[in-house]
Formats: C-alpha cells, structure tokens, sequence
C-alpha cells in the first residue's frame, strides 16, 4: 500500500511522506465532483493507505504484520510467555519507577525512561536484524523472534506509565 519492502527496518521519515502525498491524492475533497462509486472507492483507499501508515510507524504494529505475512499467528495470548529474568527485572524496573513517582523525582523517572527506551531499541534492533535474515518469510524463520516482540510489548507499557507519571509530576 504505501510502496515499501516487507522488512522490519524502515525509514519512517521517508514512509511518513509517501504517506501524506497518498492522503492528498485521497483526500475526499478532491472527489467531491465524482460519482458515488469514484467517491467510495477513493475513501476505502485513503481509509487503506492511513491504517497501512499506523501499522507502519508503530514497532509493534510492524513486527505484527510481518509475523502474520510469515503465517505466524500473533497477539499477548498466542505469544511464549517471557522469561522470569524479563518478568523479575521489570518488576525491579517498576517499583523502582513507583519509588521516583512516590519522591516526585523527575530524573530518576526520566533515567529509568532512558534505560529501558535504550533496551526497546536494542530489541527493536534484534528484531530488524532477525527479519532481515533469509529466513524470514517462513514461520520457522520468524518463530526465534516471537518472545522479542513479547519483550518490547514489556517496555512499551513500562514507557507509556513513564509518560503518565511525566505528565502527573508536570501538573
């Protein structure tokens, strides 16, 4: 859809603009005059081309996608569950994040945010590298990488309460 190559690393920046000139050429605005099924037909394709670039720009969103192009089936409910050295570590890593929140240190909890965004790039890195392989289009290709996806799920959550704590010690 938005005219890029099935693989993990992408240049978002270069994605972001094909998308917005795809949402122009789409805009309804410029189908106004046309008839219904032009009218309908260039709104499906709009609605097409922005969950495309969602899917796109979201790390997790991607992996997703080419887990299923592989024919692995993904979700938190399909997926292994993760090691007890991830679980225990991020158990440490949260109270450690409730203790900077309780004594209202911002830089303790923006320190924690660096860390554990340090660690989801080094994941989403893996994750590159793994799809890049000659394998990759194959379940058994992909299958290694399924508890990395597990893994950055872990410090997308830990980085999303990092941002609501950001927001609650700005107020």
């Amino acid at each position: 859809m938005l005219g890029i190559e099935r693989k993990f690393d992408i240049d978002v920046a270069a994605v972001e603009k094909t998308h917005r000139e795809l949402s122009r050429a789409l805009h309804p605005d410029r189908f106004s005059g046309a008839g219904a099924s032009e009218r309908r037909m260039a709104l499906s394709r709009a609605v097409e081309v922005n969950e495309a670039w969602r899917t796109v720009r979201d790390p997790i969103k991607r992996a997703e996608a080419l887990f299923a192009l592989a024919g692995v089936p993904v979700g938190e409910d399909r997926e292994p569950k993760p090691s007890p050295t991830l679980l225990m570590d991020m158990l440490e890593q949260r109270e450690s994040l409730a203790e900077a929140k309780e004594k209202h240190d911002a830089s303790a909890v923006r320190t924690l945010a660096e860390s554990i965004a340090a660690r989801a790039g080094e994941v989403e890195r893996a994750l590159a590298a793994g799809f890049a392989s000659d394998g990759a289009r194959t379940e058994a290709g992909v299958l290694p990488l399924l508890p990395k996806l597990g893994e950055l799920r872990f410090y997308r959550r830990f980085l999303e309460e990092v941002s609501a704590i950001e927001e609650e010690l700005e107020a």
